[in-house]
């Protein structure tokens, strides 16, 4: 089944025995042999086994009949058992997916940020000589940029020049991505040729 591994030790257990009685390798109405035979045949203590069969007992796979054991229910129910779970399954799959992605996302974001940062450090250091300049624009409340997005003011497309930050009362957006909106007061960090300079102004001036 997919995504066993990361399922708890007893839930395994538990698909694996409803597994087993719908491919008959329990018959219906055998008795199953006891906790410790089960859970040396697991490797698993019988408290794991009583939580197994105790999930089975639930959706009526098995049956715990005091003072004799476990009796294997039908195979329609352990079918129904196996395919309810495989949903979990699925979910529990795209859970971690989507975990392992954002994981993925910030480590790039850090990457983008510490170039970002690099880039700074560089302009400050080398302004004379570096033909690529940092420079800083206020966005005044009447601006035509406010309550604009990135991407919707075509802001490289028109200026050749790219917004590296965004400082809002104090607090700096690095990289700030197509979607960010641009807000009165904010001022913003672009690096690019001192020649588009006019080219930005009249942007942020509108």
């Amino acid at each position: 089944m997919k995504d066993m591994k990361k399922q708890p030790r007893y839930q395994q257990i538990a698909m694996d025995i409803a597994a087993r009685i719908a491919r008959n390798d329990f018959e219906e109405g055998q008795r199953i042999s006891g906790r410790s035979v089960l859970s040396s045949e697991y490797a698993v203590s019988p408290e794991t086994i009583r939580r197994a069969i105790n999930l089975l007992e639930e959706e009526n796979v098995v049956e715990v009949a005091p003072n004799y054991g476990v009796i294997v229910g039908t195979k329609v129910q352990a079918l129904a058992y196996l395919d309810g779970n495989a949903s979990v399954n699925d979910a529990t799959a795209l859970k971690h997916k989507l975990a392992s992605l954002m994981d993925r996302r910030h480590e790039l974001d850090t990457e983008i940020n510490n170039v970002i940062q690099e880039i700074m450090d560089i302009s400050s250091r080398f302004a004379s000589s570096d033909p690529l300049r940092r420079f800083e624009y206020n966005i005044d409340p009447s601006s035509k940029l406010v309550g604009k997005s990135i991407r919707s003011s075509s802001f490289y497309q028109i200026t050749n020049m790219t917004i590296i930050a965004i400082n809002r009362r104090g607090a700096m957006m690095l990289s700030p991505g197509p979607d960010a909106v641009f807000e009165a007061q904010d001022v913003l960090v672009v690096v690019g040729h001192i020649q588009d300079v006019i080219k930005v102004e009249m942007l942020v001036q509108g």
